[in-house]
């Protein structure tokens, strides 16, 4: 039987992977309210009925973390009226849009020599593991932001699955919520309504081979293990969470139990 997407999380037709973050559990047993946290992929592509949809939604803030080269091959997002538009970029997961050029022009050689041999899957690691240490001021910026005055709150970058999901990912632990839990809906990025769109501009009839496909499934992939790999640098650079988000991001105590007290049931 196929699973039907909840009311909350339309297929929308212009925007991937969008859903609701509440419901998901804390450790000391409370629960993300519903309709205070969002994310998804790009709004530049969003229908008029996406748009009206969103715009239900009651959205203070939308937190875009694409870059000047995504936007450039995407467009801006539609406008929503009355909504707060911040635009964070976050280091490109894939390093730029040379590195997406050579993904969507490239011919097999050039995508084996810079894909193959798990270099795709390393390539998304270790951008996990940079995004952690050295974006930590814009990921203040947004805790910050959604203790004050941003909820509800929508994130979102070229495929919501990375950047945002990252983004997502350091707004749950700073609410407490469990670890497992913060994976599960990570990885929900992989179903086939949510997913990027993959786009290749080359016209031969191996531009969606499977091999070339394979080769670029790391790109698109969610892989618990990259989110595990952003974990782990937490611990490894800051000793722990709390120290990550005292120290890293300068996120008080008090400032958690006002972002507790905005998006926790």
């Amino acid at each position: 039987m196929t699973q039907q997407i909840p009311s909350t999380e339309p297929e929308l037709s212009g925007v991937r992977n969008f859903r609701d973050v509440g419901g998901l559990p804390t450790v000391d047993g409370r629960r993300v309210q519903h309709g205070v946290l969002f994310r998804s992929g790009h709004l530049a592509h969003a229908t008029e009925e996406d748009a009206a949809f969103l715009a239900s939604l009651g959205l203070h803030t939308v937190f875009d973390f694409r870059n000047a080269s995504d936007q450039k091959l995407e467009g801006p997002d539609v406008e929503l009226p009355g909504v707060r538009n911040v635009n964070l970029p976050l280091s490109d997961p894939a390093d730029g849009s040379e590195f997406w050029k050579m993904v969507r022009d490239g011919e097999m050689e050039q995508l084996r020599e810079i894909l193959g041999d798990d270099k795709g899957a390393n390539r998304m690691i270790a951008s996990y593991r940079t995004i952690v240490t050295q974006r930590t001021a814009e990921h203040s910026q947004v805790l910050h932001a959604l203790a004050e005055d941003s909820v509800p709150a929508l994130m979102h970058c070229a495929a919501g699955k990375d950047r945002a999901g990252l983004s997502i990912a350091v707004t749950l632990l700073a609410l407490g919520v469990e670890r497992e839990a913060i994976v599960a809906d990570y990885l929900e990025s992989n179903a086939k309504h949510r997913r990027y769109k993959v786009r290749r501009s080359a016209s031969s009839a191996a531009a969606y081979s499977p091999e070339v496909m394979e080769l670029l499934s790391p790109l698109f992939d969610a892989r618990a293990e990259y989110l595990t790999a952003a974990f782990d640098t937490v611990e490894e650079t800051w000793g722990g969470v709390d120290a990550y988000l005292e120290q890293g991001l300068g996120i008080t105590p008090e400032i958690r139990e006002r972002l507790r007290e905005r998006l926790l049931d």
